[in-house]
């Protein structure tokens, strides 16, 4: 029997072949579209004959038949060179470490307005289940989970910015502003309150969705019945031994979301012009940059095959166990529907 540690560095193992694959699809993409780094650099210069910018495609190997490319980028991966952006004349990996920071806030702070406001939408709803106010959650999240990005970012800033002046219209701050101190800070998170409702909004319908019915699932288990038997509050019940258990299914959730929160972060960072990686793998596919770009595609292929297997797979991993798969040791009866020990005596 493999145990969960084991388990997990085999997947992580299995995931280098997964991810050459996804790198060549990638590459293999990137070719074929029109244009290329020079095109874009000098494809609309009379001051550079078409025999120069062929000798440029030669100094670069954009000439090489596309596998002796794509080796040659291996190799290059081996010695931990990301490559050379010929657009922004920086190292791939300098640029990418430059934009993560505003990439991560961005998604930090839609990931917890997503789980909080979604969560209370789902404990409102399943508490008032069946009752007017579970309709206009039901009807809320339906709207969140079917409105597109890009729309609703659109919308934001035409009410909020152009038309009430409440929020900044992009940027992350102040041009001529101080950046340091809690000045500096308000001004971040004056800028930050729209990107965050237009990534958030989707992932807090789905939340409040998930919540609701493992809410209406918990509070038909025995320890619940005992936690009112003993007179407890109904904040007690609801939100210290119900949403405690009522949250699990919505960690599991939000660890595979996270690679579809950067797609969704790629159209927000375009939409508010935010220093982030969204908009500079946006920037990229406009520019033909193959050097960045596949540095971008690398990361988030990492990136995802890291989250399973520090998430989904260690609960997988564990659920082979006999423990996991609801056996019980010797001599000892599991309680059908009940609480562990310890939540039974923290009651």
């Amino acid at each position: 029997m493999h145990t969960p540690g084991i388990y997990i560095l085999k997947r992580l193992l299995q995931s280098i072949p997964l991810i050459l694959f996804v790198m060549a699809i990638n590459f293999l993409i990137i070719h074929a579209a029109p244009g290329d780094p020079i095109t874009y650099l000098y494809g609309s210069s009379a001051e550079v004959s078409a025999e120069q910018m062929h000798r440029l495609r030669e100094e670069l190997g954009l000439t090489q038949p596309l596998y002796i490319q794509y080796v040659l980028y291996l190799r290059q991966l081996l010695r931990g060179d990301l490559g050379f952006s010929v657009i922004n004349r920086k190292p791939v990996l300098d640029l990418i470490l430059e934009r993560i920071p505003a990439t991560v806030v961005l998604m930090s702070a839609a990931f917890a307005f997503s789980v909080i406001v979604g969560g209370f939408w789902g404990v409102v709803s399943a508490v008032k289940a069946r009752m007017q106010i579970d309709y206009w959650v039901t009807i809320a999240s339906l709207v969140g989970y079917s409105m597109p990005t890009f729309w609703l970012g659109l919308i934001l800033i035409l009410v909020f910015s152009l038309q009430l002046g409440w929020f900044p219209t992009m940027g992350m701050v102040t041009l001529g502003r101080e950046r340091s101190g809690w000045s500096g800070l308000g001004d971040i998170l004056h800028h930050l309150v729209l990107p965050t409702i237009t990534l958030g909004t989707f992932y807090l319908a789905i939340y409040a969705r998930l919540i609701r019915a493992s809410m209406l699932e918990v509070l038909g288990q025995e320890y619940i019945t005992t936690a009112w038997s003993k007179g407890l509050s109904a904040r007690a019940v609801h939100y210290k031994h119900a949403l405690r258990n009522a949250m699990l299914p919505v960690v599991t959730i939000a660890g595979l979301q996270i690679g579809f929160m950067f797609t969704g972060a790629v159209l927000t960072e375009t939409i508010f012009a935010w220093p982030g990686m969204g908009g500079l793998t946006y920037q990229a596919v406009l520019q033909r940059d193959y050097a960045l770009l596949m540095g971008l595609f690398l990361m988030v292929s990492v990136g995802r095959r890291a989250r399973p297997a520090t998430k989904g797979d260690r609960l997988d991993a564990v659920s082979k166990t006999p423990r996991g798969r609801g056996g019980a040791p010797r001599g000892r009866v599991p309680r059908r529907g009940g609480p562990p020990c310890s939540r039974s005596r923290s009651l």
